[in-house]
Formats: structure tokens, sequence, C-alpha cells
């Protein structure tokens, strides 16, 4: 087993398989109506446990970012340089991803961002972002 893919379980299994379908997925709690990430089954809100899977837009602002030069754990040494960010999703939660297609120095706090979809081996895949318009 590779420590650096996921492992799906009870509560996010449907995230994942969404994530398969390159669909990206927040659950919405319907007693205060506030969207959350990551998959679990209360909202971090309110506690209620009425809450529900939705599809979520694909759009995000960049809301901070690192670009990792260094790594010398497995199976990153490979993968360096990278963008470790974390991004406000349209619904509302933060979620932490990669940055990708875009020129280091055009990074921007608030840019506009939409998601993409990787295959990351082992019939795994990962939901990135990227400049809004790119291809």
């Amino acid at each position: 087993m590779r420590f650096d893919l996921p492992s799906p379980d009870f509560d996010t299994a449907p995230w994942w398989d969404a994530v398969a379908e390159h669909r990206l997925l927040v659950k919405r709690c319907a007693s205060c109506t506030k969207a959350h990430f990551y998959p679990r089954p209360f909202c971090p809100h309110c506690w209620s446990t009425d809450v529900q899977w939705e599809d979520a837009s694909g759009r995000a602002t960049l809301y901070t970012y690192s670009i990792v030069r260094v790594n010398d754990l497995p199976p990153f040494p490979e993968r360096v340089p990278y963008v470790a960010a974390v991004v406000d999703l349209a619904e509302g939660p933060r979620m932490m991803t990669n940055v990708v297609d875009c020129d280091f120095d055009a990074l921007q706090i608030g840019m506009h961002l939409t998601v993409q979809f990787r295959d990351v081996g082992e019939g795994v895949t990962i939901p990135v972002f990227a400049p809004a318009g790119a291809a």
C-alpha cells in the first residue's frame, strides 16, 4: 500500500467515487444550510447529522499557497517543484489541494481557479485546481 494514496472509508468513499467520475462534492447541512469539506457525517458548524452530498461547481479562489521546492519524502522528490495550496470553494468551504498549469510568478491570492482531475495511478484520481480558463 502506498502511503501517498487515499484510503477511503465509509464517510469518504462517496467523495472519492465522485472524483473518479470527475465530479467534486461537498456536504451541505439541512439544518443550518452551510456547506462543508472534508467529508464527515455531521455539520462542523451546528453539529447536525442531517447532511447531504451535493455537486460543487468546481470554482474556487486561491486563499493561500506555498511553492514546495524540496521534499525528501518519497514519492515527492520527483514531483518538486509544486504548489501546495488552500482554496476557497465557491460553495464556501476551504480545501487543501495543488495548483497546476500556472507559472509560479502568476500566482496571486484571490485568483480564480477551476477544478481539474488528475489520474495519479492505481485507479486513483485527485482534484487539483488551475487558473480559470486554463485548458
